[in-house]
């Protein structure tokens, strides 16, 4: 594999940047609430500034509506997130097309940083557009990627901006790159714990990682198709209708389903009891692995020399239908980083390592939870295009 990392760039020295970034972090009251994904773009940043390179900002928030400029969308309280960060004042320019925008950015100086304003303010950003590209592509010198997270979609300022610019890997996009790609040449056995609550996502993924893994242990509400086809009452719980034939034609050869699970007779979590699938009634909703799933999959993990996590075990928004993804957290984070190499990614499983300060003992937590699906599963990558080979 080759990875053309910005870190190879001969004559980078005082080079105008424009660079990618993926800041897409809860806000409330205008603050970050988590800054996990701007702490892991840092190294690109200050990689930069080491350089003296003058560092123009892209990165999208939320979905907002291109015709109508709503302040929540505004990456104003990431700038001043950055600001703290850094120790370095950052500019928001609001509209980068016009003379104002177009004035601060001529007369940025070296090691000078700015920020555009919200990428997909701009109509041609999600449709990939190529005049979209252009014009960003007309800012700078050099164009690097450093959003992972962002690399499954085709968008103006992620993949059609490649072919009008000298383009790069960010520090954070290539060790994205070079950590699942280990986990897809994984040192076996290779165990696969895949969660959450829609199959359709995680398909093509199952797919692939099927020809490779030792085991692939599924829970969360992924696990109720595969109950439903094989004749379990599962009650009033979640199931994807659509889906129901994938469940059913998938070889099982290597496949792990929970042999119990927690249920209630209340969608707000009262009345729980511990059932095996067949004690599964008509008023019950199952929203969690049980004890005896939990044994089943720890001894998988604990025979694993490569684990791969994407996905709850559980109704996570819940706490009390947290413990099977808290359990087996801890068992993952206590097997990497020593025997066995980890690769973890998506929202809740991350969330739960962090819960448990552990997140520091996973050899590798992706800061993308759609884009890691996508390459593990082998699917194309228009981010990565022309920057990994």
């Amino acid at each position: 594999m080759k990875i053309k990392s910005i870190n190879h760039y001969k004559d980078l020295h005082g080079k105008k940047v424009l660079l990618r970034v993926d800041f897409n972090v809860p806000i409330k009251g205008g603050k970050v609430l988590d800054d996990y994904r701007i702490l892991k773009a840092l190294d690109t940043i200050n990689f930069l500034l080491n350089h003296d390179c003058k560092i123009i900002l892209i990165t999208h928030l939320g979905k907002p509506n291109p015709d109508k400029r709503e302040e929540q969308f505004s990456v104003k309280p990431i700038v001043r997130k950055l600001t703290q960060l850094l120790g370095k004042k950052i500019r928001v320019i609001d509209n980068f097309a016009s003379l104002a925008g177009g004035t601060i950015l001529g007369k940025m100086k070296a090691g000078e940083i700015v920020m555009l304003e919200n990428i997909r303010y701009e109509k041609g950003e999600l449709t990939n557009d190529v005049k979209l590209a252009k014009k960003l592509a007309k800012l700078a010198e050099v164009y690097v990627n450093d959003a992972f997270s962002v690399c499954h979609r085709a968008e103006a300022s992620v993949s059609a901006i490649k072919k009008y610019i000298p383009s790069y890997a960010g520090l954070l996009l290539e060790q994205e790159v070079l950590s699942l790609n280990k986990a897809l040449h994984p040192v076996d056995p290779l165990v696969v714990l895949i969660g959450g609550a829609k199959i359709k996502t995680k398909i093509k993924l199952i797919k692939n990682l099927q020809k490779k893994a030792h085991r692939v242990m599924i829970g969360g509400a992924l696990a109720n198709n595969f109950f439903k086809v094989d004749g379990f009452n599962v009650g009033k719980s979640m199931i994807d209708k659509e889906y129901l034939d994938f469940a059913k034609k998938l070889d099982r050869k290597n496949i792990l389903l929970p042999v119990d699970v927690v249920v209630s007779a209340s969608k707000t979590g009262g009345d729980i009891k511990i059932r095996k699938l067949n004690e599964i009634t008509d008023r019950d909703y199952i929203f969690d692995i049980g004890p005896e799933t939990i044994k089943l999959y720890a001894h998988e993990i604990k025979k694993a020399k490569t684990i791969i996590w994407n996905g709850p075990m559980g109704f996570f928004e819940i706490k009390i239908f947290k413990t099977g993804t808290m359990a087996l957290a801890q068992y993952v984070a206590a097997r990497s980083k020593g025997p066995t190499f980890g690769v973890v990614g998506g929202g809740e499983t991350v969330e739960a390592l962090r819960a448990l300060k552990m997140e520091y003992g996973i050899d590798w937590i992706s800061t993308g939870g759609g884009a890691m699906l996508s390459y593990l599963g082998g699917e194309k990558m228009p981010g990565l295009e022309g920057l990994v080979s």
